[in-house]
């Protein structure tokens, strides 16, 4: 398996980005994309974070679909796994070689994933995945969610901790630059960040980086920012590579 843990594969989401929307190349992503895309066009299977958002999720499908084309990285079809054919998940991963683990709500997500038995199904599979913000988050092992909803970070009962996909051991925090501004609830994310990464590191990426994860490395492209006993360093800038182990 080749797992790219990404924010967003097509630049920022909040802000206007290229019309028509395409692959943002930063940090060589569509080259390492294009070196381990098969030679005959794969078929991909799109995980989504609400499987009951059956029109944005074809929207999403037709979307990508259409930047990966215009990336010269062909789909033989690009089908939303939803609450319409979650039954047939088996059948759905056993003829497609390319995933993508949609953006949206981690835990609305995360719940998703685990009804339909995902974590055990993927411990076979060999093709390439594409995390995507929410999707990125949970591929990891230990799932670092955040509060982004109003309630949540006030809520004690809010679990910012859950068990992912386990496809890496890599907990992130998507849209650096754009979330460390934001707040919930009224308190700062950076603040909540710190705080939460006394009890687990993780690392934070920008739109524009991204992780790739396989049997043999886990490598950053592009800047980087490692949370860990409530500190904050930059361990990687733009254009640069950063072996993780």
């Amino acid at each position: 398996m080749t797992l790219f843990l990404t924010s967003s594969p097509t630049g920022c989401p909040f802000e206007p980005g290229p019309q028509p929307a395409a692959l943002d190349p930063k940090n060589h992503f569509v080259d390492n994309l294009c070196a381990v895309w098969p030679q005959e066009a794969p078929e991909g299977l799109l995980l989504a974070a609400d499987p009951e958002a059956h029109a944005a999720n074809d929207e999403a499908c037709s979307f990508f679909a259409d930047c990966f084309a215009r990336a010269g990285l062909p789909l033989d079809g690009l089908t939303p796994c939803d609450s319409r054919n979650q039954e047939e998940i088996s059948e759905l991963l056993a003829r497609c070689n390319f995933l993508i683990l949609g953006g949206g709500h981690v835990p609305t997500q995360n719940r998703f994933f685990s009804e339909i038995g995902l974590p055990a199904l993927l411990q076979s599979y060999e093709g390439i995945v594409l995390g995507i913000s929410a999707g990125s988050m949970n591929a990891a092992g230990i799932v670092y969610a955040q509060p982004e909803e109003p309630g949540e970070a006030t809520d004690p009962f809010y679990c910012r901790w859950m068990t992912g996909l386990g496809l890496t051991d890599i907990s992130i925090w998507p849209h650096y630059q754009h979330s460390k501004n934001n707040t919930v609830d009224g308190i700062p994310l950076l603040d909540i960040a710190r705080q939460d990464s006394c009890h687990r590191p993780f690392i934070a990426l920008p739109d524009g980086s991204y992780i790739i994860c396989t049997d043999s490395s886990e490598v950053l492209y592009g800047e980087g920012w490692y949370f860990g006993k409530g500190r904050v360093s930059l361990i990687n800038e733009d254009g640069e590579e950063l072996p993780l182990w």
